[in-house]
């Protein structure tokens, strides 16, 4: 049985591959164009369905979805956030978390055959909350709300299964897309973040966590 990551080649993806692997976990890291991983373009249904055929069956037992885009850090209200990027936006932050999720489906069923439980983590954020309204980042912060539906509801779906579902917010992390004034490192933030995908369990599927493993506000 495998850990799946999507968005594995830097950031938040990386380093919690090196986690796992440290810990002698086999992990599948996957990236759009990285040597080394499994091409994999999560706002690409061609290129799901092909990275499903790869796998072909293959047991994995913790769905970790964390490829993301922010395209709107300098955007301002009158001039700013393009349509197109309020498109790409959607397609990699909620479409490309469904699609991952429906095409993985199979391999999370075998890997549930033979563990009991498998597993799927949604690395959403605290700026999706529908109580912390800021105005700004707006296409990030309407995808991420939308993740975080999308993750609520999936749990539903899929309890019956014996498939867990976890939301989680890694933190404001110092990475490309957290930039350089964050307040987390990853070496700070990446273990207690795996803690909590590590230690989901049905009892608590649809639970919305932080790294640190408070409960984050809806």
């Amino acid at each position: 049985m495998s850990i799946l990551i999507t968005g594995a080649n830097r950031g938040i993806g990386s380093a919690l591959a090196v986690e796992w692997q440290k810990a002698g976990k086999k992990v599948i890291q996957t990236a759009r164009n990285s040597p080394g991983m499994e091409p994999l373009d999560v706002a690409d249904p061609a290129s799901i369905k092909q990275f499903a055929q790869r796998l072909d069956g293959r047991p994995i037992s913790t769905l970790v979805c964390n490829a993301g885009v922010s395209l709107d850090k300098s955007d301002d209200l009158e001039t700013g956030y393009a349509p197109e990027d309020w498109a790409q936006s959607f397609a990699v932050n909620v479409t490309g978390v469904f699609l991952m999720v429906q095409a993985m489906l199979p391999n999370l069923r075998a890997s549930q055959d033979a563990s009991g439980v498998a597993k799927i983590a949604i690395i959403a954020s605290q700026m999706g909350s529908q109580n912390s309204p800021v105005g700004d980042r707006l296409m990030y912060r309407a995808s991420k709300a939308a993740a975080i539906n999308l993750g609520r509801n999936l749990a539903v779906s899929l309890e019956s299964e014996g498939i867990a579902v976890g939301i989680y917010h890694p933190g404001w992390v110092a990475t490309d897309m957290g930039g350089d004034s964050a307040e987390l490192t990853l070496e700070e933030a990446i273990p207690g973040l795996r803690k909590q995908i590590d230690e989901l369990r049905l009892s608590e599927t649809g639970c919305f966590k932080s790294w640190d493993g408070t409960n984050c506000e809806l």
